[in-house]
């Protein structure tokens, strides 16, 4: 399949790089001059149980100008994804199956409005990769799981072909007549420790050993269980606390969630679409979310701390 990843930084990188490596024609999108530079001239590597893989394939800076593809994989930042689709428009011709792998919810009805439902199809991935330097990944596929299904829960042979493309690439891939269900479980490991450990500044060994911490994302988790119950969403998570116990699964003392490496960055978060959907969700059903509504605003007021407005400027 010809491929292009939009928004490939480490966890993009990782797959792109996986699939390429098993033999598709993949293309890299990333905005950094730095890390096309390096994929450009000296290959993507990918380091994974003390092994290094240098994997030479496409990277380019921006999405335009570029043909149609078979799959294009979209992992840009959730706030990003109206302008990341809009300007890959290049890459999507009649035959062109649109995947989002992004975290939390509503992405995919952004896409749909741009591009139309029949392109889009959803997925959710525990897929992992951290970025040491421009095009160096540490990354972390073993054991790993990506689950991706059509929205109405069918199950299409184009959902099937990509499913098979993964696991030939050694990302396990299972083809999901409920990726509703499945992109809720993801939903909730990222509730469970995303806006805590960005509050508190703490990589997971250190989240992990405050007791009322974990009460507190167990708690977050029951709320969005609630929602999904009251939208009747088939969770195969049976209690909160599995999340939370699932969420730091295989990873080492000193990860970082996303959203607070991107409060290091001084950039904005995801919160709207991860917390932020289930308080928003829960709204439309009647489903008090005090716990998420709390995390919620304490997100958006450190953001604001990172660009305040001064007095006298315009909201």
């Amino acid at each position: 399949m010809d491929i292009a990843v939009l928004g490939a930084g480490s966890l993009g990188s990782t797959i792109g790089g996986r699939l390429a490596q098993s033999g598709h024609a993949v293309t890299l999108i990333n905005r950094n001059a730095a890390y096309v530079d390096r994929v450009t001239h000296a290959g993507l590597i990918l380091d994974e149980g003390g092994r290094r893989d240098v994997i030479r394939l496409e990277a380019r800076q921006k999405p335009d100008g570029g043909s149609p593809v078979d799959l294009l994989i979209v992992l840009v930042k959730s706030y990003h994804t109206e302008e990341a689709i809009r300007a890959a428009r290049a890459l999507i011709g009649p035959a062109t199956t649109v995947l989002s792998l992004q975290n939390g919810l509503g992405q995919e009805d952004i896409l749909s409005a741009v591009i139309g439902p029949e392109r889009v199809i959803a997925g959710k991935t525990y897929v992992g990769g951290v970025m040491s330097a421009p095009g160096v990944i540490a990354a972390g596929t073993l054991g790993k799981e990506t689950i991706i299904g059509e929205l109405s829960g069918a199950l299409t042979p184009r959902v099937q072909a990509i499913a098979q493309a993964f696991d030939a690439a050694g990302l396990r891939c299972i083809a999901s007549p409920n990726i509703r269900g499945a992109m809720w479980d993801k939903l909730l490991v990222n509730v469970a420790t995303g806006a805590l450990a960005a509050i508190t500044r703490l990589n997971y060994g250190n989240l992990y050993d405050i007791p009322e911490i974990a009460d507190t994302a167990i708690a977050a988790v029951a709320e969005a269980m609630q929602v999904a119950a009251a939208l009747e969403i088939s969770l195969t998570t049976k209690h909160p606390r599995h999340a939370w116990d699932k969420a730091a699964k295989g990873l080492g003392f000193g990860f970082k969630t996303s959203m607070l490496q991107s409060l290091e960055k001084g950039a904005p978060t995801e919160i709207d679409f991860v917390n932020g959907a289930v308080a928003r969700l829960g709204r439309g059903v009647a489903v008090p979310t005090p716990v998420n509504d709390t995390l919620v605003a304490c997100i958006k007021g450190i953001e604001r701390a990172l660009s305040p407005k001064m007095e006298g400027q315009a909201a």
